[in-house]
């Protein structure tokens, strides 16, 4: 069954982004020259998404109205012989289809991509965390897809992190590795404070099944929220998923370092940009 519609959770605060997260939301932070969540839409779309599902709270129209057409601004461009950048500005809007979903309140993960149950149907989805954006040759959400087709469970991505950051994320266990990139698994903790279940984590692109969002409605709260690795534990103990070890290169640019380490990596990969660039850092190295 062709994957068709991807699930982006936006409805956080982005504290760890503050003061610039006080007036505009995290995932319309310039990354270049573009908004963060705008990669993670391009990538979407390189693996034949479709229909992008966000999954807003307030003070995000700022995320609708990127994704929609400016009028105005594109008669502008038009009128001033801007061919290039209007090029560029009505792509933005017809990558797709782009539906929103209020998220009332923040119940944690799981409960977000429950709130796009009515838009999902019975249909396989992908999950994208925008906070986490990969530099690839091969769309990452792609990349999982692929693997879908092969094994029909869920896939997850994951990475290898030191044993000792392994409390910072959901954690997987590894049943059998299949081969290089592929381990098929028998659970996962979030978070675990100590003997974590091996050094693989789970980072913020998956392949879900309609028995993940089933699952979530039996799923209790922790500290009042709704883990999404409940359910896909669930799901795993019931009928198994799978870890994919993708290739790419991922930056959490919800925190500041994170953000900077992006700035870097993909200016000095733009061909436009990096000789430039690279005169600027070495005034300050």
């Amino acid at each position: 069954m062709k994957i068709r519609k991807a699930v982006f959770p936006v409805a956080g605060f982005g504290t760890r982004m503050l003061p610039a997260t006080k007036s505009i939301p995290k995932e319309m932070i310039t990354l270049v020259d573009k908004p963060l969540i705008q990669y993670a839409v391009e990538e979407a779309v390189e693996a034949g998404i479709e229909e992008i599902i966000f999954i807003t709270g307030r003070f995000k129209r700022a995320i609708e109205d990127h994704f929609d057409k400016s009028i105005e601004l594109e008669m502008a461009l038009k009128e001033s012989n801007k061919d290039k950048e209007y090029e560029i500005l009505t792509k933005i809007s017809e990558m797709c289809d782009f539906i929103t979903v209020r998220q009332k309140e923040q119940k944690g993960l799981g409960h977000a991509i429950y709130c796009a149950r009515d838009v999902l149907g019975k249909d396989p989805f992908v999950v994208i965390l925008p906070d986490d954006i990969i530099y690839y040759r091969e769309s990452v959400t792609g990349q999982l897809i692929k693997k879908f087709e092969e094994v029909e469970s869920p896939v997850l991505a994951i990475t290898e992190v030191p044993l000792n950051e392994t409390n910072k994320y959901g954690i997987v266990d590894v049943k059998e590795k299949i081969d290089s990139r592929t381990f098929s698994l028998k659970g996962m903790v979030e978070k675990p404070k100590n003997n974590p279940p091996s050094n693989f984590a789970i980072i913020g692109r998956y392949v879900l099944t309609y028995d993940v969002l089933k699952s979530i409605e039996d799923c209790g709260t922790t500290h009042g929220e709704i883990q999404l690795t409940d359910a896909i534990r669930r799901v795993t103990e019931s009928s198994g998923s799978y870890g994919y070890l993708y290739d790419g290169v991922r930056f959490d640019c919800g925190n500041k370092l994170g953000y900077l380490d992006a700035t870097l990596h993909f200016a000095m990969n733009r061909e436009d940009l990096k000789n430039d660039f690279c005169k600027i850092i070495k005034k300050y190295c």
